[in-house]
């Protein structure tokens, strides 16, 4: 079993979780430190990965209810994303786009890195009940 099975990422379901629940906490700080700017799609893209994140650590997680939320708080997560995301886009279509000097903080690459890990953390939640082994 290698990286790429989708079963080895259910597997560390809950590690992931307890990943996303630091990123998400991370993110919380270092707003509040000042260390990157007020943002309300970033906000809400945070609050979505921490979320879920609690919600991947849960021993209920494949509860139907439980996913219901899940969907619910994954979809508002990444449409947010995909918004800002589109933001950047229509930037480039008008030819003024540019990269944040810290690309750290470049709303465009955080919205694409919040949308992959919203539906990352979704189709885990989603997905069929972890298989067992044996």
């Amino acid at each position: 079993m290698t990286f790429l099975d989708l079963s080895f990422w259910q597997r560390h379901q809950q590690l992931l979780g307890i990943i996303a629940v630091a990123i998400g906490a991370g993110a919380w700080a270092m707003e509040f430190v000042g260390t990157v700017y007020i943002c309300p799609y970033c906000r809400v893209q945070r609050t979505v990965i921490l979320l879920l994140g609690v919600a991947m650590i849960l021993p209920f997680t494949h509860h139907w209810i439980m996913r219901y939320l899940a969907s619910v708080v994954g979809f508002l997560g990444a449409v947010v994303a995909v918004n800002q995301n589109f933001m950047g886009w229509v930037k480039i279509s008008k030819g003024t786009f540019a990269f944040n000097e810290a690309l750290y903080i470049d709303p465009f690459l955080l919205s694409s890195g919040s949308l992959f890990i919203i539906i990352g953390q979704l189709w885990l939640i989603l997905g069929k009940d972890q298989p067992s082994e044996g």
